[in-house]
């Protein structure tokens, strides 16, 4: 992969709660040599100890986040130092709100915290993250909204009007291919 992108692009790995704690540190003790900027949820979510063995053990930053449910698990988190990095997600954190506390937790605790889909709502709230790391942008709803996030040169622009910017577009032809019947 490093020899497709080339050695000045960053590389993450994600296993998405795939391994063992003990086959996570058998893979970590590899990677660490591969310069990558983060391994993403090796073990369950919910396994802070399992993370925080990893973590202590590996020299490459664990990234977790994305599946806190709400701030108390990124307490649970943070209290077990499960990794060295916060993913936030609108979403599941509890919407604005949820993202505010979890951005002064990961601010707290000196955590890098970058989000987790929703690019149109995360790009704003990074902007008033203390810590803040990187965007997650997946395009799931730009074709369907009248002005989506825009992306140039590596930085992000949300609409520029008042609110979460979020504008569907009512075009029969934008939402069309996105019907289930």
């Amino acid at each position: 992969m490093r020899d497709a992108i080339g050695a000045s692009a960053e590389l993450m790995v994600d296993y998405n709660q795939r391994l063992t704690v003990t086959d996570a540190l058998d893979r970590v003790r590899v990677l660490d040599d591969e310069g990558l900027a983060w391994i993403e949820e090796p073990t369950r979510a919910e396994d802070y100890r399992g993370h925080a063995k990893i973590a202590a053990a590996a020299r490459t930053p664990i990234q977790l986040g994305e599946n806190w449910w709400g701030p108390a698990d990124m307490e649970n988190s943070i209290a077990a130092v499960a990794s060295d990095h916060a993913t936030l997600d609108v979403m599941k954190l509890g919407g604005v709100r949820g993202w505010l506390t979890g951005a002064a937790l990961a601010a707290k605790a000196g955590l890098p915290a970058s989000s987790h889909t929703f690019p149109e709502l995360s790009a704003q709230l990074l902007a008033v993250t203390p810590i803040c790391h990187r965007l997650e942008y997946l395009d799931h709803a730009g074709p369907i909204l009248t002005e989506p996030v825009r992306v140039v040169g590596g930085l992000a622009y949300p609409p520029g009007r008042p609110g979460a910017g979020l504008d569907w577009d009512e075009d029969e032809d934008a939402v069309r291919s996105w019907r289930v019947s």
